[in-house]
C-alpha cells in the first residue's frame, strides 16, 4: 500500500514544507532560530528596544523564554487508544519514526493501514517544529509565523477548506480535501496547531478500495483532532 500513501500527498505544501511526508519537515524545514540549538529553554536576544546600563553600555531586554524545552518522541504522542481507533489493523501499531537530525526540535511519525478488512486505507501522519529565540525573534513569535504560513500554503490548494479550531493548543486551523490518485480518491484532513513555540501538524487521510465507500469528511477531520489532542498533551507531558 505504500503507493496509497502518495494519495495523501497534497503537492503545495509538500514542495514547501511537507506534511504528507513528515521527513521533509523534520529535515530542515525552519523558519528563524528553530534548530532547537537553545537546550535550556531560556532563550534570550534582542527585541528591538534597546536600553542603556549604569555604565553608559546599551543593552537589550531579554526575550521571553521559550516555553518549551524539547519534544517527546514522535511516535510516543499518540495513544495507542487513538491510533487503534484510527488506522484498524495499522501495519506497525508502534508508528514508523521519521527521521530527524535534532530529536528535541524535529519530530515525527506515521501510521498505515487497511482495516479490518483490507479495503479502509487509512495513514495517519504527526510532525512537530519547536523553535528558540533568536536575537530578533522569540520562540514563540517564529512559532506563530510557522503556523499562519503552514496554514495559507494548505489553503492554496485547489478545492481546500480551511476552518478554524478550538480546544487543541494555542492556535488551530484544520484544511479538508479529496485527492485523486490513479483513479482511487482519498477524503484528507490536515491539522495545524500551535501549542507555545511547538508547531504541530496532523494529517489524516481515508480511502475505500476496491470500491469501498470513502469516510466522510466529518470523520476524518473529527480523527486528525483527535490525534492533535494527543500530540498536544503530549508536548507538554514531555516538558513536565
Amino acid at each position: 500500500m505504500e503507493r496509497r500513501r502518495r494519495i495523501a500527498a497534497r503537492p503545495a505544501l509538500l514542495l514547501a514544507c511537507a506534511v504528507a511526508v513528515p521527513a521533509a519537515l523534520l529535515t530542515g524545514c525552519s523558519s528563524g532560530g528553530g534548530s532547537g540549538s537553545d537546550d535550556s529553554g531560556s532563550d534570550s536576544g534582542s527585541s528591538g528596544g534597546g536600553t542603556t546600563s549604569a555604565a553608559g553600555t546599551p543593552t537589550t531586554p531579554a526575550l521571553a523564554p521559550a516555553k518549551y524545552a524539547t519534544l517527546p518522541d514522535g511516535c510516543a504522542t499518540v495513544g495507542k487508544a487513538t491510533v487503534g481507533a484510527l488506522v484498524p489493523k495499522a501495519k506497525s501499531p508502534g508508528g514508523t519514526t521519521a527521521p530527524s537530525d535534532d530529536a528535541r526540535a524535529r519530530s515525527g511519525c506515521s501510521w498505515t493501514g487497511n482495516g479490518s478488512d483490507g479495503y479502509q486505507y487509512r495513514w495517519l501522519s504527526v510532525t512537530l517544529q519547536r523553535f528558540s529565540s533568536t536575537v530578533t525573534a522569540s520562540a514563540e513569535q517564529q512559532a506563530k509565523d510557522r503556523f499562519a504560513d503552514q496554514v495559507a500554503q494548505l489553503g492554496k490548494v485547489p478545492g481546500a477548506a480551511a476552518s478554524a479550531v478550538t480546544g487543541v493548543g494555542d492556535q488551530a486551523s484544520t484544511v479538508t480535501e479529496r485527492a485523486t490518485v490513479a483513479k482511487v480518491t482519498s477524503q484528507n484532513d490536515t491539522l495545524v496547531a500551535r501549542t507555545g513555540n511547538v508547531v504541530v501538524i496532523v494529517e489524516y487521510n481515508g480511502a475505500g478500495l476496491e470500491g469501498k465507500k470513502n469516510p466522510s469528511a466529518t470523520t476524518v477531520r473529527d480523527g486528525a483532532a483527535r490525534a492533535a489532542k494527543d500530540v498536544v498533551a503530549s508536548v507538554a507531558g514531555a516538558n513536565g
